[in-house]
């Protein structure tokens, strides 16, 4: 079981790098509604443009620490609860602009990581 939950920290923290570190700035089938990187994805969402990069630094940051926390965990479990609640509202974000499904998938496959990493990490 430990090897499935350190194999999902490694997918969440590298997948949540991956999105707002290198493909910040990138088009993909994912972004909500017409956005072609996430800051126009935030504006379709309705968000104010301060809240982009507190998102961006927390989610940054929790997925350094669900890495961390492969070697360290004490740090697992708050960190993966607070990703689940990012994603949650992602999700959530999605639905708001009625995103197709596809475009829900990234976030909802990481929501559900975070909580299988939550209660059994």
């Amino acid at each position: 079981m430990e090897t499935l939950i350190a194999i999902a920290q490694l997918i969440i923290g590298l997948g949540l790098l991956n999105v707002w570190l290198i493909r910040a700035n990138k088009s993909t089938n994912y972004r909500g509604g017409a956005a072609t990187n996430l800051a126009e994805e935030f504006a379709v969402y309705g968000l104010p443009k301060w809240i982009y990069p507190i998102v961006g630094v927390t989610k940054v940051t929790l997925a350094v620490l669900l890495l961390v926390g492969i070697w360290y965990s004490p740090v697992t479990r708050p960190a993966s609860l607070l990703i689940s609640l990012l994603m949650l509202a992602a999700v959530l974000m999605h639905a708001k602009v009625r995103d197709p499904l596809l475009k829900v998938i990234p976030a909802s496959t990481l929501l559900c990581l975070s909580l299988l990493v939550a209660l059994l990490g």
